[in-house]
């Protein structure tokens, strides 16, 4: 279990004040001066050597991602874009960073964009977060006031400069580059790589997109070393984690915990248990809604991060663990996910614009039992028609919740069609 005093995010819940007195009081902004002495190398090294990985759902290490960008520049400037669009359904960690702790993402901002040589940064929020954005806008007027940001930034010599850009409410803008696509005033469409951003992003500039929660942790890494965040977790898989719990728990939460929590301490220690007792669990969906789901039985040894969960045939994703009890109708849970990823289809890519309205028409059949076993299989087939397919990973990601039902509950999908065809049960309706 994490301790108290090795928790990144001290202000998660609110209990505290989130303005800047109360941010340095806690530690912030201390002596930013002096970790921005340590040089743009250093600092990659560090961050290298800490082996944090991407909090986004990627989990590409984050140190290696920064030193793509160029050492001396061509004449073209760089930037740092951190996304804040926080779409993925069950994902609500990022949140409650900007809402209470946005000091750290501000400072973070300005030592990961003096790492990469980039002369701005911008923060891209998700459209729905109002009260977020002026959490955080607040949070980078206090800063311009106290001389952290803009020129000569903490008295550095280095001048940086720090935009919020609010979007409209796309999940698809979630994407890197539909979300640089976004942030220049065009439609939010995914770009072909390469280029990937780091040679040519933001305005055809160098660029690097990383989470909210990537870069939050950087100044707390820098302060307290690489080996200290190192120590948590299981090799590749270190640091502290913003986990964001809901479903069927006593106590749904966010919380900061150790990279390889076994899942079972994870619900029991902070979400109380499964409602109706541990034997009530049915599935789990272990990283937002785009991952595929485990069984109850899986969930015994569960382990909550990137490689164990990738052993498995699914993934840590962003940590949105979403639980499911007995009383879950599965099926439909799957039906309802990929109607929401058929919506959000930017529709650029035919196996994508074509893929996820057949796939949400054939899972609304089956929900209702009125469909063929053969089905089942075809359906399978589609999946794997759609992802890797597609110019971004929202193909893989409408396809991959039912690939993972599919393979986790198939003799339910066939009951239910055989209870269908035979007459003796009138199965949910899809609505």
């Amino acid at each position: 279990m994490l301790d108290d005093r090795d928790r990144i995010f001290t202000n998660l819940y609110g209990m505290h004040d989130r303005s800047l007195k109360g941010a340095m009081k806690r530690g912030h902004w201390d002596g930013t001066k002096d970790l921005l002495a340590l040089g743009r190398d250093r600092i990659v090294e560090i961050v290298k050597a800490s082996g944090l990985r991407g909090r986004g759902g990627a989990g590409f290490p984050t140190g290696l991602k920064w030193s793509f960008m160029p050492k001396q520049s061509d004449g073209r400037p760089s930037y740092l874009v951190v996304n804040a669009d926080e779409s993925e359904p069950g994902t609500c960690k990022d949140r409650e960073i900007m809402r209470h702790d946005p000091h750290t993402l501000v400072e973070g901002c300005l030592i990961a964009g003096f790492a990469m040589g980039a002369e701005a940064g911008y923060i891209y929020i998700r459209g729905e977060y109002i009260r977020e954005r002026e959490c955080l806008q607040r949070a980078i007027d206090e800063a311009y006031e106290a001389g952290f940001l803009g020129r000569n930034a903490c008295g550095s010599g280095y001048d940086y400069h720090l935009y919020l850009h609010h979007g409209a409410g796309a999940y698809i803008c979630g994407e890197e580059t539909a979300l640089l696509e976004s942030l220049e005033g065009k439609k939010g469409m995914p770009r072909m790589k390469p280029p990937f951003p780091a040679g040519s992003g933001l305005y055809g500039c160098p660029t690097t997109v990383n989470n909210v929660e990537s870069i939050a942790v950087v100044p707390t890494i820098l302060r307290r070393g690489a080996e200290w965040f190192a120590g948590f977790g299981r090799p590749n898989n270190t640091g502290t984690k913003v986990f964001a719990i809901s479903g069927h728990v006593n106590n749904p939460c966010v919380v900061e915990e150790a990279m390889s929590i076994p899942f079972r301490e994870l619900i029991e220690r902070h979400c109380g248990g499964i409602r109706g007792g541990w034997k009530n669990l049915k599935a789990v969906i272990p990283g937002g809604s785009s991952v595929p789901m485990l069984r109850a039985e899986q969930c015994e040894d569960a382990i909550m991060d990137f490689d164990w969960l990738r052993e498995q045939r699914s993934g840590l994703g962003t940590a949105a663990v979403i639980v499911m009890d007995q009383s879950t109708d599965v099926v439909k849970a799957i039906w309802r996910l990929s109607k929401f990823y058929k919506h959000e289809s930017c529709g650029q890519c035919t196996p994508c614009r074509e893929g996820t309205g057949w796939m949400m028409r054939v899972m609304e059949r089956l929900v209702r039992g009125e469909a063929e076993i053969e089905e089942i299989d075809m359906l399978q087939d589609v999946t794997k028609q759609v992802e890797g397919h597609t110019i971004c990973a929202l193909g893989d990601a409408a396809a991959w919740p039912i690939q993972g039902l599919i393979r986790q509950f198939r003799g339910e999908i066939e009951d239910r069609i055989r209870a269908r065809q035979t007459g003796r049960v009138t199965a949910v309706a899809a609505e």
